[in-house]
């Protein structure tokens, strides 16, 4: 972890996949997949950074209202 992400906000599949309105088993196949960047707890549960995570968002808006010709 670098120094910019130290004490960055740390989300669950659970409130990405809300952001993205999908299921939390699609974050975990995206995380799979390298789509999404994610961590692993000492217990071995995924966290994904939440400016990753709204970096993304925001690439796929920006895609999905361009592509609608809503830009």
């Amino acid at each position: 972890m670098t120094a910019a992400h130290v004490g960055e906000r740390l989300l669950t599949p659970g409130e990405v996949a809300a952001l993205f309105r999908v299921d939390p088993k699609t974050v975990t196949r995206w995380a799979t997949a390298g789509r999404i960047g994610s961590i692993r707890t000492p217990g071995g549960h995924r966290r994904f950074r939440e400016s990753e995570v709204k970096t993304l968002l925001a690439e796929l808006t920006t895609e999905a209202n361009l592509t609608n010709g809503h830009a």
